[in-house]
């Protein structure tokens, strides 16, 4: 049986809301294959007395006889109701015959496809729970599901019967790099951390898509299979992530789009202006909704732009645009295309990405977990051109380090030009925002720099791709 992969915080929440001695809510939301359903059963096994699923694009008739169908199969024979209300208190019945002396968990799994036109499904939920569930101290009830927009607008911000109702929330992210090889070790594929962060820059950290891996072949060789083959399983899973996800997903694709055109980022106002939007409050329900679901990253640069920034972090959606659907399936596509110009560009990006994204691990390998920090990017405009820091980290202890982030598949190499960059660039920062704080230059690179004068000059901190493979 496989084990459960990480998930750390979110295992200790279960399993302590099990122990508590009061009713629990528990909802848990994320994108589309990020292992949510997979958590809650490996986690609460033992205690789930009774799990429900919806049926994607089920009519109320369909949902409510599979509800029959599911609460008969636990031993109780119950007719077919003929509403959510009595379904529920079907519920409430099954629920009261229980003999066990430990915690029941009621798991209810893909909630929002059980809420169809006009069935009254959520009012339904929020009298079990109000009437019933929430005078329960050996209930436990967990919701799932992967469609944001119903989850974070109907259930997190609920205004109605069930605000302030959710005693935790748990939102299940994708996978870090340690975590990712950890889940392909298990699988037995032979990899270098170099060929998981190929595969990680292509799909990301996704537990399903990484499933999809055997042991066997090479880092290239995989992509080709799953993005580049006609039949492969990450050619058509674009469309079906934002479908399943959200309501009007037109707009957050159009989003995603605009966004992965521009590397930094783009302000509310250009989005606005780039996709051709209205102001207003539905374009910022999208945009909270992005980011809840772990598309976009929201991000106040550190100088140079008053306005926060809205950057795209989800790896296989970039991967998707830039190259999958720009290209026809052919046979060894993705390993022609190393080498080429446009593949260094995007790796470079993609590993800078990733690295922001691993922050925490960079600051450990620093030796700075302890301190407060505020890490973002800065960019100075003048008239002999940009200087330009992609990740400055500002610490509490009277430093700040600029950090230079290189993707090679050799050691990163500091001529005299690039030395002369660095200078002036580390001289500019200083000089604009009049700091008095030490300035730490640290490298970020894959295998590390070569060591020659330049290095020993100019780079105080050095930091590799094992540095971000790290539990933290």
């Amino acid at each position: 049986m496989r084990k459960i992969i990480g998930r750390k915080s979110e295992i200790t929440t279960l399993l302590n809301a099990i122990k508590s001695d009061r009713p629990e809510l528990i909802v848990v939301y994320g994108r589309r294959r990020v292992g949510k359903t997979f958590l809650i059963r490996q986690c609460l096994k033992s205690y789930i007395q009774f799990e429900f699923t919806g049926l994607h694009n089920g009519s109320l008739t369909d949902q409510l006889k599979n509800f029959r169908q599911v609460i008969n199969e636990y031993g109780k024979k119950f007719k077919k109701p003929s509403s959510w209300l009595e379904a529920f208190n079907q519920l409430r019945t099954f629920i009261d015959g229980l003999r066990s002396k430990e915690k029941k968990v009621i798991f209810i799994d893909e909630f929002p496809w059980l809420a169809t036109n006009k069935s009254k499904f959520l009012m339904a939920f929020e009298n079990f729970w109000n009437s019933y569930a929430s005078q329960k101290d050996d209930l436990m009830v967990v919701i799932c599901g992967s469609a944001a927009s119903y989850m974070i607008n109907n259930i997190i911000k609920n205004k109605g019967g069930l605000h302030n109702r959710m005693t935790h929330k748990i939102q299940l992210t994708p996978f870090n790099l340690y975590e990712t090889e950890l889940l392909l070790k298990q699988k037995g594929a032979k990899l270098t951390r170099y060929d998981i962060l190929q595969i990680y820059m292509t799909m990301g950290g996704i537990p399903h898509y990484l499933e999809k891996i055997e042991a066997g072949n090479s880092s290239a060789q995989f992509i080709d299979t799953l993005c580049f083959s006609k039949n492969g399983f990450l050619r058509t899973e674009f469309k079906n992530v934002f479908a399943s996800l959200f309501e009007q997903h037109d707009t957050h694709e159009t989003i995603v789009r605009a966004l992965a055109s521009v590397r930094r980022g783009l302000t509310r106002t250009a989005i606005i202006k780039k996709c051709k939007l209205k102001p207003g409050g539905t374009l910022s329900k999208v945009l909270v909704e992005l980011e809840e679901s772990g598309f976009i990253e929201k991000y106040l640069p550190m100088k140079g732009i008053k306005n926060a920034l809205y950057r795209l972090v989800d790896e296989y959606s970039l991967f998707y645009i830039q190259y999958i659907e720009k290209n026809k399936p052919a046979n060894h596509f993705w390993v022609k295309m190393h080498g080429l110009q446009t593949y260094k560009i995007w790796s470079g990006y993609s590993f800078e990405s990733i690295c922001i994204k691993h922050i925490e691990q960079i600051k450990k390998e620093l030796g700075i977990s302890g301190i407060r920090t505020v890490y973002g990017s800065w960019i100075e405009k003048g008239a002999s051109g940009n200087a330009q820091i992609d990740l400055l980290i500002d610490r509490d202890d009277h430093v700040i380090n600029i950090c230079e982030i290189k993707f090679s598949n050799t050691e990163f190499t500091i001529n005299k030009k690039y030395a002369g960059e660095i200078a002036k660039k580390v001289q500019t920062f200083i000089s604009s925002t009049k700091t008095k704080k030490s300035i730490l230059v640290t490298f970020i690179t894959t295998y590390g720099l070569l060591t020659n004068q330049y290095k020993k000059q100019y780079v105080q901190n050095e930091l590799t791709l094992d540095d971000l493979f790290v539990d933290v």
